[in-house]
């Protein structure tokens, strides 16, 4: 089934029907699982240095670092993946309906991330201070781990494509005569399977609680080759969790991100939670591991105080928007009655809806706010790391570019179903991201 007017066209025409439509695609599928273990190579053999490494670089010193997959990494993914699966399952929380699809259908989500999550670390650090398990052995092993899981990601992508065609799980199915692009998008918005909302599961559960975890997991070898924490790791690591807490905290919100309610469940997003996030995401705290305490408590008091400024705006942003869409536009902006834009759109089977634009408080500001206030959180936990090597500085510059694509693509999708009152919001919020500049 095609999607609606407002919902993101596929590349067309000569530049992006060859190069956004094939090109583009092929290449980051070809480059980014081999990049995602090179991130791994430099940080664990090569002091983080990009240097090093390139002065070291020729095929056997690759083919001697490049892990092998095993089937002790299969087990590991897969367990996790059962164990987080029954969790979201059987632990109680309420129901939650995300916003309408282009085709007019609301995804049904169980909210119990919060239990979950502490659940989760809880028996993880009790576990590890009885001596059940050792979480630095996860370190040890991780690229085969890494490698296994990019393997792995790469050949359910496929199958993911198959479902789509053979057996979708809703109307809201695109696919194009270009499986590259198909493929690489997703041809699905919200599959399931068995009845788990497999966004949800692979999304918030095994990559995002997975990041938590090996967070922890890079904290504890760091403890056991330095003999405690330090301030440069329990920073890096502490804004993280902090951060990742206030994701579950807020799951229900994120139902309404373009993540979920927009991009399709494909290499971008699959192979992307599934290799790209523990690689590139978790880099800053694992170049963090082998190098002794260097942060001065002061530098790391500061550093907590931006971090967590940030993460308050962030949510801030999010909470504000949420709130006044779920009140009828009735809640107030910073002590006022919010300005506010109706904005209509139409589904694909023929429904007229209403959104609210929030053009007060931090939207008044710009229109992608509460990015600016991601990158400085991702700022902050890197900031530990230090200046001298800019590999662990890889998540800030990705994400910087992440989030500039992400606020084109929303502006865009939000101008075809929108419309004139689109535009009449851009009017009134000049900035896209960052006042005065962007």
């Amino acid at each position: 089934m095609e999607p609606s007017a407002w919902a993101e066209a596929r590349p067309g025409g000569l530049f992006g029907g060859f190069f956004r439509g094939w090109v583009l695609p092929a290449a980051v599928i070809a480059l980014t699982p081999p990049l995602a273990i090179l991130f791994w190579i430099v940080a664990t053999q090569y002091d983080s240095s990009v240097v090093a490494f390139a002065q070291d670089l020729s095929v056997e010193t690759l083919r001697a670092a490049w892990p092998t997959p095993s089937l002790w990494a299969i087990g590991v993914i897969g367990m996790w993946t059962f164990v987080q699966g029954v969790l979201l399952l059987i632990v109680p929380g309420k129901d939650h309906l995300g916003p309408p699809t282009p085709a007019g259908e609301r995804p049904r989500y169980r909210l119990n991330g919060v239990p979950v999550w502490i659940g989760t670390h809880v028996a993880i650090v009790a576990a590890t201070w009885v001596g059940w398990i050792r979480p630095a052995a996860i370190y040890d092993r991780f690229g085969e781990l890494l490698w296994t899981s990019s393997l792995l990601a790469l050949a359910v992508c496929v199958l993911l494509y198959v479902k789509g065609r053979v057996a979708p799980s809703g109307a809201d199915t695109s696919f194009s005569s270009n499986p590259i692009w198909d493929y690489w998008n997703g041809v699905e918005l919200h599959p399931r399977v068995f009845g788990v909302q497999v966004k949800q599961l692979i999304n918030c559960r095994v990559a995002m609680m997975g990041w938590s975890v090996l967070l922890l997991c890079w904290a504890h070898k760091h403890i056991e080759l330095h003999g405690s924490l330090g301030w440069a790791m329990g920073t890096s690591v502490g804004l993280q969790l902090v951060y990742i807490f206030k994701f579950f905290w807020w799951e229900d919100g994120y139902f309404g991100s373009l993540d979920i309610t927009h991009d399709r469940f494909g290499y971008y997003l699959f192979w992307g939670l599934m290799a790209w996030l523990p690689s590139l995401y978790t880099l800053a705290t694992l170049c963090l591991v082998l190098p002794a305490d260097r942060l001065h408590p002061a530098v790391a008091v500061a550093i907590w105080v931006f971090g967590l400024g940030s993460i308050a705006v962030n949510y801030a942003a999010d909470r504000q928007r949420m709130v006044v869409r779920a009140s009828g536009g009735k809640a107030e902006v910073w002590g006022k009655p919010p300005v506010l834009i109706e904005a209509t759109y139409t589904t694909e089977d023929g429904t007229e809806r209403t959104n609210l634009l929030l053009a007060s408080g931090w939207w008044g500001i710009s229109r992608h706010f509460h990015y600016v206030a991601e990158l400085s959180l991702a700022a902050a936990w890197t900031m530990p790391a230090g200046v001298t090597e800019l590999l662990p500085w890889s998540y800030v510059i990705f994400l910087g570019i992440l989030l500039t694509d992400r606020a084109r693509r929303d502006e865009r999708r939000c101008a075809a179903k929108y419309g004139p009152a689109w535009e009449e919001y851009r009017a009134a919020v000049k900035w896209r991201m960052v006042p005065g500049v962007y």
